[in-house]
């Protein structure tokens, strides 16, 4: 099938949202265009990986596609005839005369309700007949940047139709939400108000942070000596560089929290938080004076982080 999710993501049709969302986030981390520079084929490959987990995430466009609605990038496919045969008047949906089976989808019945107004009308002027409806909505996907997600940002897509539509991103939107412009969907019919363009947006990862709900998290190097004797280094927000102190003693895995350098949302008095996972990083080469001196050491301070793991693993 073109355009499959299902293929992109490596799945079949039977796959549960919890492996939907592994395999994606496991296809990002070999795709990302940011994490691969050298890889000339990872944005094509990254892109539809995102637009197959944007469509199969959510259950009710994933329905859709399943039942034939959609196509694999969220395009309406062409709705069935009024006529299911015309070779065979006796299939019908309508038939001149007797009404709608009882069968009949209810979207044809309202278009061809929608028909005989107008012929009633002598035209296409529904509202000469005093009849009036909303437009219908539009349905788009959109990708932005995690920055752009969680800071805000202004952006414009382009429709099927070549026009250019602004998009206001909320400052903490959150992967998969919805968006609502007023009035920038279908036309209405007879005079009624346009439809709305509902914008789905999709997340791009980031190389250095994740998110978790309204904190953000972030594992940083740090070396032996600040480990060991603590100090003040320099650690990346989404707001830019901030002062950090590591303890003295730190542990690879301890985290610490930056208050209020997380994600903020319209509404919300607070925001949430960083938080900070210190990572141990060794030089990457280990001279003489530092071995001479671990070894040293170690002779001098028998120390072994695994036997309480080795005395709960006995029992």
């Amino acid at each position: 099938m073109l355009n499959d999710p299902y293929e992109a993501l490596g799945l079949t049709k039977a796959a549960t949202a919890d492996e939907i969302k592994k395999a994606y986030r496991k296809l990002v981390r070999t795709s990302h265009p940011d994490l691969h520079p050298d890889d000339p084929g990872a944005e094509a490959r990254f892109k539809a990986i995102s637009a197959a987990y944007e469509l199969l995430k959510d259950p009710e466009t994933r329905r859709r596609f399943d039942a034939g609605e959609i196509d694999g990038l969220g395009a309406e496919r062409p709705q069935r005839q009024y006529y299911r045969d015309f070779a065979d008047a006796s299939d019908n949906v309508y038939r001149q005369g007797r009404g709608f089976e009882t069968d009949a989808d209810p979207a044809d019945i309202f278009a061809e309700f929608l028909r005989q107004q107008a012929r009633a009308g002598g035209g296409d002027d529904f509202g000469g007949r005093g009849f009036s409806a909303p437009g219908p909505d539009a349905r788009y996907s959109l990708e932005v940047p995690f920055l752009d997600a969680v800071r805000g940002a202004e952006t414009r897509i382009t429709l099927p139709s070549g026009q250019s539509l602004a998009v206001k991103i909320p400052q903490g939107t959150d992967d998969g939400q919805t968006l609502r412009l007023r009035g920038k969907g279908g036309a209405g019919y007879g005079g009624g108000p346009a439809g709305d363009a509902l914008i789905t947006v999709s997340v791009r990862p980031h190389p250095v942070f994740q998110r978790e709900g309204d904190d953000i998290l972030l594992t940083l190097p740090i070396t032996i000596d600040e480990a060991i004797l603590g100090g003040k280094v320099t650690a990346p927000t989404i707001d830019g560089p901030v002062g950090l102190t590591i303890p003295a003693g730190a542990s690879s895995g301890r985290v610490l929290r930056l208050r209020g350098r997380g994600v903020a949302r319209a509404g919300r008095k607070t925001r949430g938080d960083q938080r900070v996972e210190l990572r141990i990083v060794a030089p990457p080469e280990i001279d003489e004076g530092l071995r001479d001196f671990i070894a040293e050491w170690r002779k001098s301070h028998p120390f072994d982080p695994r036997s309480d793991l080795m005395k709960g693993a006995a029992k």
